[in-house]
């Protein structure tokens, strides 16, 4: 986790900045000398969005694909969970997804996969200026891309490897994982790690939680929401970044139905009465 901090800071020191109008040249295709060889040894961190598309695709449970394909580095210096594809047990370290022909999971393969070789940097995430973004080029000695005649913008790029589904969702994500209550130091017990873990990336688990507890007769939840999120993993992890919002940072963003309050008032209004005054 070190050196990927390295990185950042030298990214954010010595790359050039990139915006959508920037050209650059690359090309990947089975022609190329280094096809696959990318695709290995590498930390690929995934977001609660790749891993529904991943499990979906594969048509495991979310419970499977993670036990099966990821790994969860802890670090005294995280703030909330991440999740890394687990590379397969061989030399080459190489993706579990990837074969001689290229990626069989490529219609839904994970963002990082999808941008490179492109780079997002924040430059000032600790201030939440989101709109200070950049993009930057990773070139790797062992690629050949580069050397391709294909030329793009950064904008062309974006568009052609589907990239705008997967930057609406990671912005839902990073209103989680940018919020100020870690910027300002803030760490979640146990409990509540385990809750981020399994609404962001359990998100089975996370529908049962939600369909086969007392959630309902907590929370006020529209019939047309309930419909959407017992089908949809999408709209349901939606649903699961306003119930973290609610539950980690205490913002009004779910509604306790109106019988559960009243029921507190109550139970508070008997607690107050068998107190007796002090002498």
């Amino acid at each position: 986790m070190r050196e990927i901090e390295k990185l950042k800071e030298e990214i954010l020191k010595e790359y050039p900045r990139l915006h959508k109008e920037s050209g650059f040249t690359f090309e990947c295709h089975t022609g190329v000398s280094c096809f696959n060889e990318c695709c290995g040894d590498v930390n690929i961190f995934l977001t609660p969005y790749d891993i529904i598309r991943l499990k979906n695709n594969l048509g495991l449970t979310s419970g499977e694909f993670l036990k099966k394909y990821t790994l969860s580095p802890f670090d005294e210096n995280l703030k909330y969970p991440v999740i890394l594809l687990k590379m397969s047990d061989n030399e080459r370290k190489s993706c579990p997804f990837v074969s001689k022909d290229g990626c069989t999971v490529y219609p839904d393969r994970p963002w990082a996969c999808r941008m490179y070789p492109l780079g997002l940097a924040s430059p000032k995430e600790d201030d939440e200026k989101l709109n200070e973004e950049f993009y930057f080029l990773l070139k790797e000695s062992i690629c050949r891309g580069f050397e391709e005649k294909k030329k793009q913008t950064v904008r062309e790029w974006l568009a052609d490897q589907g990239i705008e589904e997967y930057n609406r969702m990671g912005e839902y994500f990073k209103e989680i994982t940018l919020h100020s209550f870690f910027q300002k130091g803030g760490n979640l017990d146990p409990k509540r790690v385990e809750m981020f873990f399994t609404v962001c990336y359990n998100i089975d688990k996370f529908r049962e939680f939600v369909f086969r507890s007392s959630f309902f007769e907590k929370f006020a939840v529209d019939d047309t929401v309930k419909e959407k999120i017992k089908e949809d993993d999408v709209e349901l992890l939606k649903f699961g970044y306003q119930w973290l919002r609610f539950a980690l940072f205490g913002e009004k963003t779910m509604s306790v139905r109106e019988d559960i309050l009243e029921a507190r008032k109550k139970e508070l209004a008997r607690q107050a009465k068998e107190v007796k005054p002090g002498k």
